[in-house]
């Protein structure tokens, strides 16, 4: 299977290399992605906005000739559910890693601080302790020393979807700073946060109980969750 990996805000395609080894080891074969304006600290972000980073899902995905799992983390939940839209005949599972689907006319987050075209990795007490869970001083410095300015429009600009097979995908959820349970509460509430999940028909939950960021705080588990739903794919 072509496992197509795509980062979270501030991260490129090396974040997801402590995670990959079981996959690749069970014969898979691994595409992480790092998306435009997040090749380097130099590179330019102005006018990249969140459709670039979903047709270059796309393009990856119109490059492999046959069926694909999307892996997103974080904001690249939002991304690759843009993917799922685009190509719902190709895509045979996606895996939101602490993340979900984002709903046409939503955003990311609009809620960060924006310098110019770029919005920086905050400053560690901009987040909430449920999100910093497990992320040592250690991880925290490796974090920031590799992390990568995000273009400033893949945060506010509006998700477009089009196409409702979408909702046919089947769809695994990585609950890490958030519960399974709370997830289903919210929908079984009708939460506006997760009215897109709402809306799949075929979706698993797998609790890794952690912070925001298990590709640095339990690769090895994550790894292994991902394996585990391209099993359940297959």
């Amino acid at each position: 299977m072509d496992i197509i990996l795509v980062p979270g805000f501030w991260l490129d395609a090396s974040s997801w290399a402590e995670v990959t080894p079981p996959l690749v080891e069970a014969g898979h074969r691994v595409h992480p992605l790092t998306l435009p304006g997040l090749e380097s600290v130099g590179a330019p972000r102005a006018g990249i906005g969140l459709r670039d980073h979903i047709d270059a899902v796309v393009a990856a995905i119109d490059t492999i000739d046959g069926p694909v799992v999307l892996v997103g983390h974080s904001g690249g939940g939002a991304i690759i559910h843009g993917g799922v839209d685009a190509r719902p005949d190709q895509v045979l599972r996606a895996v939101y890693v602490d993340s979900g689907p984002l709903g046409a006319g939503a955003v990311i987050n609009d809620g960060l601080s924006v310098e110019g075209d770029d919005i920086p990795l905050p400053p560690w007490d901009a987040f909430e302790a449920a999100e910093l869970v497990d992320l040592t001083d250690d991880l925290r410095a490796a974090f920031r020393a590799r992390a990568v300015p995000e273009p400033r429009r893949v945060a506010s600009d509006l998700m477009q979807l089009q196409d409702e097979r979408r909702y046919d995908v089947p769809a695994t959820i990585i609950s890490c700073e958030i519960s399974s349970s709370l997830v289903t509460e919210w929908i079984a509430a009708g939460h506006p946060f997760v009215a897109e999940l709402a809306r799949l028909h075929d979706v698993e939950y797998v609790d890794l109980p952690t912070g925001h960021w298990p590709q640095f705080t339990r690769p090895a588990e994550l790894g292994a969750a991902i394996l585990a739903a391209v099993r359940r794919t297959v």
